[in-house]
């Protein structure tokens, strides 16, 4: 039969531990909430701003080109077929990063390189869903919020 020999602690030893202990939890508590405070502020944040533009022009007709798409502010406006607008915004949501250019028929985030589809539907991950709508009206050549 096998003793048990009690292993000792010096205090040196037992602070580093209680140190790493601690570092581990403030790390996993970072991790755990990453990007949800910011989500929920840029949602909200993104809903006030478009209360606000309600009416706003945030482009021309000319400006969106056929099968392509702008970025004007927080607004993702495409055009995937002559007259179709629709508009989306222009928050990531993977992790709340904005969205930074339409090329080639997607529209990319250079963050974490999610991409969608013209239509704000994912195109490719990490983005778990598709971009959030907005409310666009077109108006002669404008095109305005709301």
């Amino acid at each position: 039969m096998t003793e048990h020999t009690p292993v000792q602690l010096d205090r040196r030893r037992a602070l580093a531990a209680t140190g790493v202990a601690a570092a581990a939890v403030v790390t996993v508590a970072a991790c755990d909430t990453y990007g949800a405070n910011d989500n929920a502020s840029a949602a909200s944040d993104n809903g006030a701003k478009q209360d606000k533009q309600q009416g706003a022009e945030l482009a021309t007709t000319g400006e969106v080109p056929v099968g392509g798409g702008v970025i004007k502010g927080d607004t993702v406006i495409t055009q995937p077929t002559a007259g179709n607008y629709q508009g989306f915004s222009s928050t990531c949501t993977h992790l709340g990063c904005k969205v930074a250019e339409v090329s080639n028929g997607k529209i990319n985030c250079k963050c974490h390189n999610s991409s969608f589809n013209l239509d704000g539907s994912v195109a490719g991950g990490p983005a778990p869903r598709a971009l959030d709508a907005r409310a666009i009206r077109v108006e002669g050549d404008s095109i305005l919020a709301g």
